[in-house]
Parts: structure tokens; sequence; C-alpha cells
């Protein structure tokens, strides 16, 4: 346990934009959060850096993580998502663009011993979490660095990488994704059951989220660990949205010993987004086919990747959504699965910015603490949610690996 009035002092020294929180006294919702353990399984920082350099040691208003604003949320563990694109596995750089997403990460560590450290096993949080540290695990959203090597899952291991997300937007070479209309193994290629086999033999946490339900069935089938959600909304709020989990799967995960890990993203709170998100996937895949035709003819295609993703941008105004859409998400996994199995995968710097109303930042989990406790759910209810289950899940592979 912190002292809270001492952690935000230290958020005040370091950012002279919360000089206003200076002398304001912490709210319950921020008194809890502070002195509870807080894992985020999902941010997109890594993306960000590659994409440009800033310090994230220090404030940096046009992000959604930096170390002031996770001081200030109280967050303990952020897992910083290594994501490589299909694109990037069809060019064979998404190995390359991993890595260096990695080593992003290392150097701001490096930069600033006194506000980053770096995790690999839950022991390590138990020893760290009593300072002033944000901690960052390493989970790789898409196993397209492995490639056809599973040898890539020790190095990467080796690294940090404690889950990997199997599958992204496309189907690749272990799975298939729930947004690819491409599905060649009807859930989980050979190689995929390998790779599963071999992430619980290392101790790497299985994530399902964005497989396909065929996918998931398998990981639960062939996994002898307990796998992870690591960031996804449940299906009753999206009908028909097969990114998000349906009862059914979410407590198959649950009966397996794992956890679900909510995901704050408009797109997956709000059927209206979701919609949105479906129609997108299925009109890139009719602009790749057609690019490919085009191609094959010997011309070159009349736009580009980008080109589209602007046009497409332009075209469609973000639904508006509230922190309530999250906490009837939360209200719904608590009920559906119980509390030891229900977590929470912000998507931070990975959704452009697309997120409701009162979570915005890594500042603002104290405001999904006091929505809890409005709805009436006990503060070891809300502890178990935060972290406490991701933990529990994390020591268990772990557990499991080293028998």
């Amino acid at each position: 346990m912190r002292p809270a009035l001492a952690r935000l002092a230290l958020c005040v020294a370091l950012s002279g934009s919360f000089a206003a929180y200076a002398d304001q006294p912490l709210s319950p919702a921020q008194q809890f959060a502070r002195t509870h353990l807080i894992v985020d399984t999902h941010i997109d920082a890594p993306g960000e850096l590659l994409d440009r350099w800033r310090d994230l040691g220090v404030d940096q208003p046009e992000v959604e993580f930096d170390y002031p604003r996770a001081r200030q949320g109280g967050l303990d563990v952020g897992f910083m998502s290594i994501y490589t694109s299909a694109e990037d596995d069809a060019a064979g750089t998404a190995r390359q663009k991993a890595h260096m997403q990695i080593d992003a990460i290392e150097a701001l560590a490096w930069r600033h011993p006194d506000r980053f450290a770096i995790v690999r096993s839950p022991a390590d949080v138990d020893r760290l979490k009593p300072g002033q540290q944000v901690l960052l695990a390493f989970g790789m959203e898409n196993a397209a660095p492995i490639g056809n090597d599973l040898g890539q899952l020790k190095v990467f291991h080796d690294r940090g990488v404690r889950y990997i997300t199997l599958a992204h937007s496309h189907s690749n070479r272990l799975a298939d994704g729930s947004y690819s209309l491409k599905r060649p193994h009807g859930g989980l290629s050979a190689l995929g059951e390998q790779a599963v086999a071999e992430m619980n033999r290392l101790g790497i946490m299985v994530d399902v989220s964005h497989l396909s339900d065929d996918a998931v069935r398998d990981v639960l089938r062939v996994s002898k660990a307990p796998v992870i959600a690591s960031h996804s909304g449940l299906r009753k709020f999206t009908p028909g949205f097969e990114r998000n989990l349906s009862d059914e799967l979410a407590q198959a995960i649950a009966k397996q010993g794992g956890v679900v890990q909510l995901v704050f993203g408009s797109g997956f709170i709000d059927a209206g987004m979701a919609a949105q998100t479906t129609e997108y996937f299925r009109a890139l895949d009719a602009f790749e086919r057609e690019t490919e035709a085009t191609r094959a003819r010997g011309e070159t295609p009349p736009k580009t990747l980008e080109q589209f993703d602007a046009e497409w941008d332009e075209k469609r105004k973000p639904v508006a959504t509230k922190i309530d859409q999250v906490l009837d998400q939360v209200d719904h996994a608590v009920k559906l699965l119980g509390a030891d199995h229900v977590g929470i995968g912000s998507d931070f710097d990975g959704v452009g910015g697309k997120l409701p109303q009162g979570l915005r930042t890594v500042a603002d989990y104290p405001n999904l603490v006091a929505g809890m406790r409005e709805r009436g759910h006990s503060d070891e209810v809300i502890a178990k949610v935060l972290g406490e289950n991701l933990l529990r899940v994390w020591r268990e592979v772990e557990k499991r690996a080293q028998r």
C-alpha cells in the first residue's frame, strides 16, 4: 500500500499541468485507486512510440498513457501492446517491428528508472509495486512475428512477452480472426495448436481477443492453462459482433479459470459503433480483393490503404459513448461469470481516441471505481476486477509452466 498523498505530490512535481490537483483532497475513489492494485492488459503505447517518439515519462497531452496520468489514475501494471498488422506480416517486417517496439519501451524504462520498471512475473509485481514506478509488462497483439517458427515463442518470452493474441484483424498461420471473411482453418490451425501447447510450456498467457468463435473454442480445448481475453467486450451489448465474446464463450473461459478483460473503446461497447466496425472490415475485404486484381493485371491500384482508411473515417462520424456503457458490461460480466473472472483491458492509444466520456486516459480509473461503487459492487469485487484476477491467472499460467 502506498500513501495516497505522497503519490499525488509526485505527480504534481513531475508535471506542472497537474498543479491544480495539489491542494485538492482525494476523493474516496481516488484513494481506492491509489491504494489497490490496478492492472490494465492492453495499452498501445509502443505503436505510438514508433509512429513518433514521445517521452512518456513526462506530461504528453496528445496521448492517453504517460507517467503523470498513470500516477494520477493509480495504474500499477500496464501491459504494453506489441502490435503488428497483417500488412506487416505480408511484407515480412512483423518480427523486426515487434522487436523495435520492445526496444522502445525498454529505452523508456532506461531513461526513467525512477518512473518505470519492466516486469516479467507476478513476483516482480509483488516486489516492485510498493514503489512509485509504473510497472510495464509486454503483450503481443497478433502472432505474426512468430511466423512459422515456434522457436520464436521462446525468443519473445525471453524478451518479456507474457501474453500473445493469436490473430488480429485477419486470419493468420495460427488462427482465424473474428473480423476476417477468409477463415482457412475453421478455428486454430495445426501450427496454432502447437503454439498454444508451447505457450503453456513457456508460461505465456494465451489471449483469445480478436479470434473467431471457432478459434476460441479450439484454444479452450487445447490449452492446459487458463486463458485470457486481453481486451474484449460482451456480445450481449453488440449483437452479431463476433469480435466481442458471446455469453457462452465468456462462461467457458471462466469455467477453465480464465479472465475476461473488458475493453473501453467505443467500437466495442456501442452497438452502432460495432456495426460500423463490421461494415469497415467488409469494405476492406472488397478493397483488398480489388487491389489484388488490379495488380494481377499489371496496373497500379487507384488508392493506397492509407487513402482508403482516410476516406472511410471522413465519411463516418463516431458515436458519442459514456462510461455507463462500460459499467453495464462490468455489471453483466460479474453476474454472468462471477467476480473472480472479470478484469480491464482499456485499449488506450489503440482506438484513435474513440473512448467513452469518463474513461479517456489512464488518469480515469477512479471514475470506474466510483461507478462500480454507485452500482453496488463491494470494494472486494472492485479490487478483483481492477487487477487481482489477472494477477491470479498470470500466477497460475506461470505455475503450470514450471511443472
